[in-house]
């Protein structure tokens, strides 16, 4: 859909491109952990993994926070937008939604006792600190994809992208509410309140995707429901620059039916559900469209029944070994999905699906990554956790992990253990005031 082709079809011609852009060539190009065309061979299963459910999602978050603490420049403290899975990567490729799930994640690692808090805190200030006063911006809002070490736009294609600078400032709020800090609070008021959201209506009653200096703003528009919710709530809570709160109405929330589940549909791929969700808490909550958390809960449970439709077809998808969502695959990064079917699917599993809807089908996902982590092993699971994506017909596991796969399940693991994410951004007082001008009760 034209909706996603900012940031795909970047990734998609970068990828195209590995000669000119070397930060894919160990990554996406790669067919199998060992290079070359050899599958890998896939070993028989285990005895199963032993650890209960809780450590399992404790290690996912403690990977997650490994990734986060040590793919960032230490001095700007944005984040790789991939790594090799194993460690040790040199690729300069940073992207801000990386950065944004990345605070979040550095605030979690302070909780939960994954890092010295000290040295965390100290990241987080550098990390604000950077953007508010050095990193390249239009009218308050961030390149998509930038240096990792100077913060400069990548490449003359990358677009300032609203959805990306929507995820950044869910981080930088989060880790303003979690500090409570002087210098961070101020550090994160800075970057909020210079962000213009009117201006990327463009003379529209719904925002544009980007905007590029060579070419102006994007014609593809946030106007049907998807990962969209966070944006909006966003610029409608704007202590400086707000949008009208009728602006969440102005997009559309078409409806779907699969197999008896009727729930709003915005694209194919899963992560659309469990974006804004992260963050924002919708449980127990609805405005007079619909309960968005329910909403994601059918959206899973749809797209699981949707994998398994599709077992005449792949044999890798059973009852415990499903989803799919825009990832990886042996042939490039590819924005996949369903219902309904989305990208050349091919029987490959992304865990990230399952990680990230763990708060909205909480047995059925731990199921999935349980038996990754039994049935794969060592050649799904690495230093960073679970590898991005993978394909059990074929052999082929991805040598690389992606900063936002791998954020959304980290936050996501946190919220069905605590809930500490959703409790901790819930008390921002634009939050409140966004719920409650557009209706949620």
């Amino acid at each position: 859909m034209e909706r996603k082709q900012t940031r795909r079809q970047w990734i998609t011609n970068a990828a195209k491109a590995a000669l000119a852009y070397p930060i894919f060539n160990m990554g996406i190009l790669a067919l199998s952990c060992g290079g070359g065309n050899k599958p890998t061979q896939v070993p028989a299963p285990n005895p199963g993994y032993t650890g209960s459910d809780d450590q399992l999602m404790d290690e996912i978050e403690r990977t997650a926070f490994d990734f986060f603490w040590t793919e960032a420049s230490p001095t700007t403290g944005q984040v790789r937008d991939r790594a090799l899975a194993v460690g040790g990567d040199t690729r300069k490729f940073s992207s801000i939604a990386s950065t944004g799930f990345g605070l979040t994640a550095l605030c979690i690692g302070d909780k939960r006792g994954y890092g010295n808090s000290a040295q965390i805190k100290a990241r987080v200030l550098t990390t604000l600190d950077f953007l508010a006063n050095q990193m390249p911006h239009e009218h308050g809002f961030f390149y998509h994809f930038v240096n990792l070490d100077t913060g400069a736009r990548f490449s003359s294609d990358v677009e300032i992208s609203t959805i990306d600078t929507s995820i950044l400032l869910c981080g930088v709020l989060f880790a303003r509410e979690h500090y409570k800090d002087a210098q961070i609070t101020a550090a994160a008021n800075a970057i909020y309140e210079r962000m213009d959201w009117p201006w990327f209506l463009n003379g529209g009653t719904t925002l544009s995707m980007g905007w590029k200096p060579e070419s102006g703003f994007l014609t593809a528009r946030w106007d049907h429901y998807c990962e969209l919710m966070m944006i909006y709530l966003l610029g409608i809570a704007s202590p400086t620059h707000p949008l009208s709160p009728s602006t969440w109405e102005a997009w559309t929330r078409p409806p779907i039916s699969y197999q008896g589940l009727n729930y709003i549909y915005g694209d194919s791929p899963l992560f659309v559900h469990q974006f804004s969700h992260a963050w924002f808490d919708f449980r127990s909550k609805r405005d007079k469209f619909a309960n968005y958390f329910q909403n994601s809960i059918d959206a899973t449970k749809a797209h699981k029944l949707f994998c398994l439709s599709l077992r005449n077809q792949f044999a890798s998808y059973s009852e415990n070994l499903w989803g799919i969502t825009s990832s990886d695959s042996m042939n490039g990064y590819t924005a996949w999905g369903g219902p309904p079917a989305k990208g050349p699917i091919d029987g490959t599993i992304v865990p990230g699906a399952s990680a990230g809807s763990l708060p909205f089908l909480f047995g059925d996902c731990i199921a999935v990554l349980r038996n990754i982590r039994s049935t794969y092993g060592q050649l799904a699971w690495k230093r960073y956790g679970f590898v991005d994506a993978f394909n059990p017909l074929t052999n082929w596991f991805n040598p690389d992990v992606i900063g936002i796969d791998q954020g959304i399940s980290m936050l996501m693991a946190e919220n069905q253990r605590s809930g500490f994410v959703w409790q901790v951004f819930s008390s921002a007082p634009e939050v409140q005031s966004a719920m409650k001008a557009v209706g949620f009760s």
